[in-house]
């Protein structure tokens, strides 16, 4: 019979990990999971605050169509009380010195935002839109949730609405 090698000998008995080298490597990887964890769990909060400063922009670009086709239309001088309309991609969306009102209606048809995930509440001269809640926000309600966009009416055809973009509730 053949005597084998030192090498062989050690190569024939290990037949696989021992427990203790096992329960090494599931402590190493707990140990990475706990670490990048938090990392990817707060990727949901920028997602949320970069979608929220896209509603932002996608606002203030509607808020300037609408008072590109008012001017065109000769009406940009008519006040809140005058219900002037401008019509844009088919949506009759009413306007006030110029600018687009605060209605829900007015953004709703503007911005194409999808009910199932966005709110979209009107006050009296504001529109605020925030990610969808589990119960209806009102206005004020919305704005103490500290993640949404809000548009502010303009009071004068000089005057640009205000429209900002809160992020840090997100």
């Amino acid at each position: 019979m053949k005597k084998l090698s030192n090498l062989q000998q050690i190569s024939q008995k290990q037949q696989g990990f021992t427990l203790i080298e096992l329960v090494i490597v599931i402590v190493i990887l707990g140990i990475l999971a706990a670490t990048a964890a938090p990392k990817f769990v707060d990727l949901q909060g920028d997602a949320k605050g970069a979608t929220i400063q896209g509603v932002k922009a996608a606002i203030e670009t509607a808020a300037a169509g609408v008072h590109a086709k008012s001017l065109i239309a000769g009406n940009d001088g008519d006040l809140k009380a005058a219900a002037s309309t401008v019509t844009v991609a088919g949506a009759t969306i009413e306007i006030g010195s110029g600018w687009p009102l605060a209605t829900t209606t007015n953004f709703t048809d503007l911005l194409d935002v999808d009910a199932a995930d966005f709110d979209t509440v009107a006050g009296t001269t504001n529109v605020v839109i925030s990610p969808k809640k589990a119960t209806p926000l009102s206005a004020s309600a919305a704005i103490t949730a500290a993640c949404y966009a809000q548009f502010v009416e303009s009071t004068s055809s000089n005057t640009k609405p205000a429209i900002t973009a809160v992020i840090t509730g997100c």
